[in-house]
């Protein structure tokens, strides 16, 4: 009983000891990385560690273009010409002839007022006809006299004196009769549209009170006001955009006041609109236009800038490695940024945003790291030696 079991035990030793040596074999040839070249190779966890340290980025030079930034503002929309209608004289509306939305042409009459003037300056106008017409009579009969040499020239010359007098006034008094007459019949100065008519039959007006608003035919205009600082960046011709009822509108400014406005401190700016029929006039809009710009800058990705303490740099990529930079920011929108100083245009900025980039940090451009992960996919490919061998060893057929 002994016996057996001593031998049993020695043939369990072996058969460890001999699992033992092929372990111990299999493990020189992989190596404790589990690849081909241990832990210093390509295959094993310090080479993927050292791949995986390395950034990978995108790097391109600065371009040179313009840059621009729009703001959001709100104007009033008006007629380009808008004439306001007043009367001349005090008096009753005895009549009006137009209501608001009406056409008009220029010349028609819109209402009429008793100006309570009117027979007043027509039996002044008449009176003076009369006198006028006398003294013409008067002058006719001492010409036959003066001819005859029963009146003097210097009696002859007062009748004619007399005639010139009488003239002056009759013309006096017609011109006033006229200008009654005028201020009695309103009519349309302009041709356009009647935005607004205040006054109705039996209304009493006053004198420069207001009767009607009539907006002229054509294009539109829009007012609004700017700071100093976006009036400096505004020119005349420069597009906008309105917006009206889900509508996008274009315009072009017309006019930049100098002066600052009193009410509101700020610069006065107009500008003409077109194809705005569906607007109200006196409505109030959104607006934009470019109120700063920068022509012929460099730019960069804004992506590519980075922040310390309100100064700004950027990464440029040299031989494999990330070198900070200080720059000047000037203008940037949500693509480019304007570079004022602290590039030449030559370097190669680097463009991608990352949290893995300071100063002397190894990266890798991405098409290069692209070629390199190809190369890695072809050689995991490739049969090892120990496969090879490993055939070598299987016996034919199997």
């Amino acid at each position: 009983m002994t016996k057996k079991k001593i031998i049993t035990g020695v043939g369990i030793l072996a058969v460890v000891a001999v699992a033992g040596g092929y372990f111990l074999l299999e493990g020189k040839q992989k190596g404790p990385g589990g690849g081909p070249g241990g832990a210093g190779g390509p295959g094993g966890m310090g080479g993927m560690a050292q791949e995986a340290s390395v950034t990978v980025v995108k790097a391109e030079e600065p371009v040179i273009g313009d840059l621009s930034l729009t703001t959001g503002l709100t104007g009033t929309v008006e007629a380009a010409d808008v004439v306001y209608v007043y009367a001349k004289a005090s008096g009753d509306v005895t009549a009006v002839h137009v209501k608001a939305g009406d056409i008009v042409t220029a010349g028609q009459v819109l209402c009429e007022i008793d100006t309570e003037q009117v027979d007043s300056a027509r039996n002044s106008m008449e009176a003076a006809r009369v006198n006028l017409t006398q003294a013409q009579n008067n002058l006719s009969r001492m010409q036959v006299l003066y001819q005859g040499g029963d009146l003097s020239e210097q009696e002859y010359e007062q009748y004619g004196n007399s005639v010139k007098s009488a003239q002056l006034q009759y013309e006096s008094a017609k011109m006033a009769y006229d200008r009654q007459v005028e201020y009695s019949t309103i009519k349309a100065p302009i041709s356009g549209r009647i935005e607004s008519c205040d006054v109705e039959v039996y209304d009493r007006v006053n004198q420069s009170g207001q009767l009607c608003v009539i907006a002229g035919e054509g294009e539109s205009r829009i007012t609004f006001y700017v700071t100093q600082r976006m009036m400096k960046n505004i020119r005349e011709g420069d597009a906008i955009e309105v917006a009206k009822n889900g509508e996008i509108y274009q315009g072009t400014v017309s006019e930049i006041s100098s002066m600052v406005d009193e009410a509101s401190g700020l610069f006065k700016v107009k500008a003409q609109l077109q194809n705005t029929e569906e607007i109200a006039i006196g409505s109030t809009v959104k607006l934009t236009l470019v109120t700063e710009r920068a022509e012929s800058a460099m730019l960069v990705p804004v992506d590519a800038l980075y922040y310390s303490g309100g100064d700004g740099y950027v990464y440029l990529y040299e031989e494999g490695t990330a070198r900070m930079t200080p720059v000047e920011v000037g203008l940037y929108d949500s693509d480019f940024a304007e570079i004022l100083s602290g590039l030449t245009g030559k370097e190669l900025v680097i463009s991608t945003w990352s949290s893995n980039l300071y100063e002397g940090a190894k990266i890798r451009l991405r098409g290069e790291a692209d070629e390199a992960a190809s190369e890695r996919g072809n050689r995991s490919k490739e049969p090892s030696e120990t496969d090879n061998n490993a055939d070598k060893r299987r016996p034919a057929g199997a």
